[in-house]
């Protein structure tokens, strides 16, 4: 059972840094660019606090190797991600995610770490810490529940990425394996919520996926149609614009020629000017 348990966890490991190494796209195009842009700083901090916390877990947690580890590795990730952040974060949210990280990622783990150490004994330590990681976990599996709702709302899976939806799903089936096997039960309780709501994700992909391709399918066929219009009333526009400059032209032309045309010489005048003053002046 110890042995099956441990390949268990190891799996659960592996997973489990798949899915902290997930960001590293988003973050390679903000080195990149240099900008944050529209991404949110807070799901890395909170993510950072609660590996930390668990970390702390996996110290005071007898045979807590494994829980120690793969928090530890994520926390050292989350925290690079959030160093990322606030180097490339515009001044004004710079400042508002440095008071969010002093609070939450230096302070609160701060001061959890010393009263548990200094005010709490025994069994007790494990509980406290326990429930806090359990809490925090929870929060993290159950903050997908507003996509949820927008895929709902628009039926349409734009919104939640797949792959992280399976990972999250592995990840809580996993630990929740890993949890009966050692018989935890802050770590079961949230994983095997997690199980339940990752579940709710991938049997929601699969029933708007397909509307989702039909809808995209959609809006390229208006927009096809659009641009041929779009095209059609360009040409007739056109058209109508060389009617108008042939139109012009040919006036111009004609007044042009008429104004060519050979003028007779003046002597030719003077002789028609006196034909016709004898011929007023005869009876």
């Amino acid at each position: 059972m110890a042995s099956l348990s441990f390949m268990v966890g190891i799996f659960g490991n592996i997973i489990s840094i798949l899915v902290f190494t997930s960001p590293i796209k988003t973050f390679w195009q903000v080195v990149k660019k240099r900008c944050t842009e529209n991404y949110k700083g807070v799901p890395y901090i909170t993510t950072l606090l609660s590996t930390s916390l668990w970390s702390f877990y996996g110290i005071l947690k007898p045979g807590g190797l494994l829980v120690l580890t793969v928090n530890a590795a994520g926390a050292i990730m989350q925290f690079i991600y959030v160093t990322l952040f606030l180097i490339y974060a515009p001044k004004d949210k710079r400042i508002q995610l440095m008071k969010l990280v002093a609070l939450l990622d230096v302070g609160f783990p701060g001061v959890v770490v010393a009263v548990t150490l200094l005010a709490i004994h025994g069994n007790m330590r494990l509980t406290v810490v326990g429930i806090l990681c359990a809490a925090l976990t929870i929060g993290m599996y159950a903050s997908p529940l507003a996509v949820m709702r927008t895929v709902i709302k628009t039926k349409s899976v734009k919104y939640m990425p797949f792959f992280l939806s399976f990972f999250l799903f592995l990840n809580a089936t996993v630990w929740s394996i890993y949890a009966v096997l050692v018989k935890d039960f802050y770590i079961g309780v949230p994983n095997g919520i997690g199980f339940i709501l990752g579940s709710a994700q991938l049997i929601l992909y699969a029933i708007y996926k397909n509307q989702s391709a039909a809808s995209k399918l959609e809006e390229s066929t208006e927009e096809a149609e659009e641009d041929g219009s779009a095209h059609l009333v360009k040409g007739d526009v056109e058209i109508g614009s060389y009617n108008v400059e042939d139109e012009n032209q040919l006036k111009n032309r004609t007044i042009a020629r008429g104004r060519s045309l050979p003028k007779p010489p003046v002597s030719r005048q003077y002789s028609l000017q006196k034909i016709m003053k004898t011929l007023s002046m005869s009876p």
